[in-house]
């Protein structure tokens, strides 16, 4: 990949499978090295159907693509020893332990056995997983099994990394371990990565730049501030002490912007001058003597985000559809990271 080239470069890539409608539907995305790439989306929405093309696991029906300069449909091979991968369902054997999972995995990538062990203590550390990296994996909740499912893919040591939905289902702690690995990942070391999600916290937090997938489609794309400011301005919601005088508060806050009245006694009014005009408005309820029981800011979030470019909010979709599926066997081949 020559300096200033993208490492992953998408044209009008399309995937659809048969009776049925287009899981991906012409696409066009670019990601810069040292990225992370936030694609968020419903169940359904295309996410991993993209994620398995670009990681050579599903041929494209049409359109182009290439990972780490190399083109996903002739050359799969360069592409794959390019790139790491964790998809959504580890394949690890319940009976080996971790530490053999991954000397395996260094085994299958032709590394030296002096080498394998080192990187496999490295890994281990990396993840938290030294102490259990002697346990069976089957005995391993589900966020350890995910750091191990994070170490395999780094095994060969990839430019790129593919995460999809890697936290799914994970506890508050195993989830925020995780992204602080991912963001060590990008920002220390400078790797890619592909991060699918349907988690808006997760997308907010991680991501450098934000795709909003949907039916198929790449309907928004930025990044969060971006997109969060192309929603509107923050807003300031005043609940006054008393009840009744949700009138007069209104009409001191039309001032400021047009007020909306919440049906619980408070007003909203949106800031378009931002996050200064709330001391303007403290002083302006100082001066009417106006006493308030609270007064909050709220900014436009990734949720108002997708709830304006799709309609709806993204959490309560359907579960995923037979669309969304790879063919069968892709799943389990989807776990072969670089050969």
């Amino acid at each position: 990949m020559s300096d200033g080239a993208a490492a992953i470069e998408v044209e009008e890539l399309v995937r659809e499978f048969r009776k049925g409608p287009r899981a991906v539907d012409g696409i066009d995305l670019a990601v810069s090295p040292g990225e992370i790439y936030g694609f968020l989306g419903p169940n359904g929405a295309g996410k991993s159907t993209t994620v398995l093309m670009l990681t050579t696991l599903l041929p494209p029906t049409s359109g182009r693509a290439r990972v780490g300069g190399f083109d996903i449909v002739r050359q799969g091979s360069q592409v794959r020893s390019t790139i790491g991968a964790a998809l959504q369902e580890a394949a690890l054997d319940p009976i080996l332990t971790a530490r053999e999972h991954l000397l395996l995995q260094a085994t299958l990538q032709g590394i030296g056995k002096a080498e394998r062990k080192v990187r496999a203590n490295a890994l281990l550390e990396r993840v938290g997983l030294t102490e259990a990296a002697d346990r069976r994996v089957g005995g391993y909740s589900g966020g350890m099994k995910r750091r191990l499912d994070l170490a395999l893919a780094l095994v060969h040591g990839p430019r790129i990394l593919f995460l999809d939905e890697p936290t799914t289902g994970l506890d508050p702690q195993s989830r925020a371990a995780l992204w602080e690995e991912v963001a060590r990942l990008a920002h220390d070391e400078g790797m890619t990565v592909f991060l699918t999600t349907q988690y808006l916290e997760e997308a907010d937090v991680l991501a450098d730049r934000v795709g909003i997938i949907d039916h198929g489609k790449i309907v928004a794309e930025g990044t969060p501030a971006q997109l969060k400011a192309e929603i509107g301005s923050p807003s300031v919601e005043v609940s006054p002490v008393d009840g009744g005088a949700d009138e007069l508060l209104a009409e001191l806050l039309a001032g400021f912007g047009t007020p909306t009245h919440n049906g619980r006694g408070s007003v909203t009014v949106p800031l378009p001058g931002g996050e200064a005009q709330l001391a303007e408005i403290v002083r302006a309820l100082d001066q009417a003597d106006l006493h308030v029981a609270s007064l909050q800011l709220h900014q436009p979030s990734l949720d108002d985000v997708f709830l304006a470019k799709t309609g709806r909010k993204l959490e309560g979709t359907a579960a995923e559809t037979a669309d969304e599926q790879p063919a069968p066997g892709a799943r389990g081949r989807g776990r072969r990271r670089g050969r």
